[in-house]
């Protein structure tokens, strides 16, 4: 799994660039949010990074922020949402006004993103705001990139949810073992014991 690359920027050509690095050019996906906050060609920059294994390709995705790649991820989970859909959503709302819409039930504004019909905006909302509620009435501020529980509770629940926990499951056992500070692989730990339990 490659989820962190650094290294030079050679290419920005969206939706994609190529990142030397190591004398290795990878070729990178990213949404329009990732290539707004991007240096010049010739700078070092990081991109944390989503890589899909498909019969006919290899791809690779590309965030500026963990949270960004966390919202990707958790797009990718929503029934007919694939890399591409989850892109366009990514480069056609911020992080902050996508979680505003899905909480508040407005579909209408996923809909104005190219790609996105009624029912595709309408799933989204609909599968995605029992757990963007359930972040909200944590207390805690997953909108906020640098927010370390929101990434870490995103990441943990999505490990819980790839050993067969149902998504409210895995949220429910993440949220009863939570501490501030705790890392993923904490939180992680934490949860499957509570599980074992």
């Amino acid at each position: 799994m490659i989820g962190m690359l650094t290294g030079r920027l050679v290419v920005k050509r969206p939706p994609s660039l190529i990142l030397d690095v190591g004398g290795v050019g990878y070729e990178v996906e990213a949404p329009m949010s990732t290539f707004y906050d991007l240096p010049e060609t010739g700078a070092t920059t990081t991109l944390y990074t989503h890589f899909v294994v498909r019969q006919d390709a290899q791809l690779l995705y590309g965030f500026g922020t963990e949270g960004e790649k966390a919202l990707f991820r958790e797009l990718l989970k929503v029934s007919g949402v694939g890399p591409k859909v989850a892109l366009a959503v990514l480069s056609g709302v911020s992080a902050d006004e996508f979680r505003a819409a899905v909480r508040t039930g407005d579909a209408a504004r996923l809909r104005r993103t190219p790609g996105i019909g009624k029912k595709t905006s309408e799933r989204i909302v609909m599968e995605l705001r029992d757990r963007f509620a359930a972040d909200a009435g944590s207390g805690i501020n997953v909108d906020t990139d640098t927010a370390c529980f929101g990434v870490a509770r995103i990441e943990a629940r999505a490990a819980l949810e790839s050993l067969g926990y149902k998504p409210a499951e895995a949220e429910r056992f993440v949220a009863a073992v939570y501490e501030d500070g705790m890392a993923t692989d904490q939180l992680i730990r934490a949860a499957l014991k509570q599980v074992m339990r």
